[in-house]
């Protein structure tokens, strides 16, 4: 059975690695490609690395005391590119910090605390059900920037995990690490 403090330090471990996959991914696209997006409909990789820093400063600013939907956000502006924020370098250090917002609103969490309410747009939740909301939001994302990213990479593209047609020359060991062999 998994314990409350099993749960949150996971739960860094995943965010983690949620933030390792996604630079990763990033790392393989070219900067014009960073602004580029498929359509007029859809988000580029800046556009969703700006919403998810614009998220993550909002959510975990205060997060045991005020709402999640901090009054200086303006979440629509997120989803615009064209302002004095458009250079991959500020949107990547936006990135950085929400992401280290995220990360020290959760380590100083004690199993206890998972049970307290708090409020995201005036709605409760508790810390449990909050960082879960938030897990699940930051993986759709990095899923969308994974798969953009191995869009424009194309045959250059190296996988993030397992390479498609290599799962027999991988063995995982008895402790869990994946080997390949």
């Amino acid at each position: 059975m998994m314990n409350s403090q099993h749960y949150l330090k996971d739960t860094l471990l995943q965010l983690r690695k949620y933030k390792e996959m996604g630079e990763k991914a990033m790392a393989q696209c070219s900067a014009v490609d960073f602004f580029r997006e498929l359509s007029d409909v859809d988000n580029s990789l800046a556009i969703i690395v700006k919403h998810m820093a614009g998220n993550m400063r909002s959510r975990w600013r205060d997060f045991l005391t005020s709402d999640g939907e901090k009054d200086d956000r303006h979440r629509d502006t997120e989803f615009e590119i064209y302002d004095s924020d458009s250079s991959k370098e500020s949107l990547m250090q936006k990135w950085e910090e929400g992401w280290e917002l995220c990360f020290e609103a959760i380590e100083p969490l004690k199993p206890e605390d998972l049970e307290k309410t708090i409020y995201i747009r005036g709605e409760a939740h508790t810390v449990l059900e909050a960082i879960n909301r938030q897990l699940t939001h930051y993986a759709y994302h990095v899923g969308q920037i994974v798969y953009l990213a191995r869009h424009f990479a194309g045959a250059n593209w190296k996988s993030l995990s397992i390479p498609k047609g290599e799962s027999d020359s991988y063995d995982v060991s008895k402790n869990g690490e994946v080997r390949k062999e």
